[in-house]
């Protein structure tokens, strides 16, 4: 028990700005094991996003309070994921082979690529999230409670989030020296990884679904995004690479979001 502590605490540290215990390091074998709890990180985002959203909701606009609650996840995080996401849009925008592509991502400058994808990315998020506000509030059938609204919140970014970690379960990581601080994460891993990322990555979606099966479709076009953007990593770089994970993660957010606002309007 101590050891899987240790363990998440470790993702905890590494995945987001949440302090953590002074014992807790950047332990290689630790890090390896800790892409078991990746979605669960997730939890931890989407309650705080959910939070800061509630509370400026009551004090201001919907609108204004999707913006706060974007700027939590963000700080939250560390822009971690915003971070690969415009890496990966200047490495596979400005490169045409493995090697540069790998080098243009290596670097810490943002791009045109990035820059451009960054802020079509989030312009993008505000829109969907609005749309699902406004569902939330006019809707019996998807959503009809502010419980089903949290665990919409928490079911983006665990299930985005093992949308992103099953990549490593699946490929090979790209970049043949130790220069990138997710080189541990790709190492190996056993059934433990697995099972935990799918466990806690599939849970708030089956409790989500319990009332309203149809809510498990979105599984279809969020993996079908994973498999997509897993196949297009392949092709250009022979893999994926901590970066790559991080673009994965807010696409397949924004396509669970997209997908919600499908079932609401067709189904």
């Amino acid at each position: 028990m101590k050891k899987e502590i240790h363990i998440f605490f470790t993702a905890l540290m590494f995945y987001t700005r949440i302090s953590c215990p002074a014992t807790i390091d950047h332990n290689p074998d630790y890090l390896n094991k800790a892409s078991r709890y990746f979605p669960l990180i997730g939890w931890i985002v989407g309650c705080v996003a959910f939070g800061v959203y509630c509370i400026f909701n009551y004090l201001l606009t919907p609108e204004i309070a999707i913006i706060f609650s974007m700027i939590a996840s963000v700080l939250l995080t560390g822009a971690f994921h915003e971070d690969g996401f415009a890496d990966v849009c200047d490495g596979f925008g400005g490169g045409w082979t493995k090697e540069k592509i790998l080098i243009i991502m290596k670097d810490s400058a943002i791009g045109a690529y990035g820059g451009i994808g960054l802020v079509l990315l989030l312009l993008l998020k505000f829109q969907v999230l609005t749309q699902l506000i406004h569902v939330s509030d006019n809707s019996n059938f998807i959503i009809n409670s502010q419980f089903t609204l949290l665990l919409l919140f928490i079911t983006a970014h665990s299930l985005s989030r093992l949308a992103a970690i099953s990549i490593v379960f699946t490929h090979q990581y790209s970049r043949e020296d130790a220069s990138s601080k997710s080189k541990p994460i790709a190492q190996s891993y056993s059934w433990r990884e697995v099972v935990g990322a799918f466990f806690f990555g599939l849970l708030p979606l089956i409790i989500l679904s319990y009332d309203q099966w149809q809510m498990t479709l979105v599984v279809l076009p969020v993996f079908l995004a994973r498999f997509f953007l897993a196949r297009y990593f392949q092709k250009w770089i022979d893999g994926y690479t901590g970066d790559c994970l991080g673009a994965t993660q807010q696409v397949c957010e924004i396509i669970f979001y997209i997908s919600v606002i499908a079932l609401w309007k067709f189904i």
